[in-house]
């Protein structure tokens, strides 16, 4: 085609194909990898565990005594005094409900969701437990044991709130938390003493700590490892901490009455 016998339309049409047939061209490859590290399943074949114990000192605190009075139901549910959980110090000089977690050290693994799911129980009109661990993403379970309305309204900060009422003989239901978070206080709107905590972990390795005040961490991948123990009246405190295959290190807290 000679281009003097092309008329002005045919010419810009003629260059508009051939730029967008640049346009089209194929470019340079461009790399699909990024640059932050990529986090590998945990190899637990030489694993090694923390084993340890939270402490008291200083003098036992006297605990305030419940009063249910507002629901009769709830009252005629205890024979004997009951008494707030937080600051409860255990007759060997412990603490129980202590939440001791990996918090940090185990972000280069992956860890897959638990199919096992946690149980929160309303029994005798107090959570039971008062403190538990779950990973992110793995199923709680609200169950109402109790021949009363009950209420479980978690609070956090990084997780959708939510508020879920139960009446007597409803059905257990189900809740996920999507991230980590260190703690997410839950209280009952109608039983304003009814408290519990929930420790929302990225890893496996947290455990509570009970009446006699010790606690495992089981089937940590060797290496260095921060340990936070976390309290609701006495604080929290850290620990780095050296894993070594298939071996136990002993770890140790010491909290301080106010």
């Amino acid at each position: 085609m000679n281009p003097r016998n092309l008329t002005r339309p045919t010419v810009f049409f003629v260059a508009a194909l051939l730029a967008g047939a640049r346009l089209m061209a194929p470019g340079p490859a461009i790399s699909a990898t990024s640059s932050e590290p990529q986090a590998t399943a945990a190899n637990q074949t030489n694993a090694g565990e923390i084993i340890g114990k939270v402490s008291f000192e200083g003098v036992k605190p006297k605990l305030a005594t419940i009063k249910m009075d507002q629901d009769p139901v709830c009252a005629e549910l205890h024979n004997d005094p009951v008494h707030v959980e937080d600051g409860a110090v255990n007759a060997n000089g412990t603490l129980p409900n202590v939440f001791v977690y990996v918090k940090q050290g185990a972000e280069k693994y992956s860890f897959p969701v638990p199919a096992k799911r946690v149980i929160l129980d309303q029994h005798r009109c107090m959570f039971q437990p008062h403190v538990l661990g779950i990973m992110a993403g793995q199923e709680l379970l609200i169950v109402s044991s109790d021949p009363t309305m009950h209420n479980t309204h978690p609070m956090p900060k990084d997780n959708r709130e939510w508020n879920q009422s139960q009446p007597p003989g409803a059905v257990p239901t189900t809740k996920k938390f999507a991230r980590p978070e260190i703690m997410i206080p839950v209280k009952c709107n109608r039983h304003p003493w009814m408290k519990a905590y929930i420790g929302v972990t990225s890893n496996p390795f947290y455990a509570v700590t009970g009446a006699d005040g010790t606690f495992t961490l089981k089937g940590l991948p060797p290496g260095e490892y921060t340990i936070e123990a976390w309290t609701a009246t006495y604080g929290t405190q850290e620990q780095k901490v050296t894993v070594r295959p298939d071996e136990s290190t002993s770890v140790f807290f010491e909290f301080e009455g106010k």
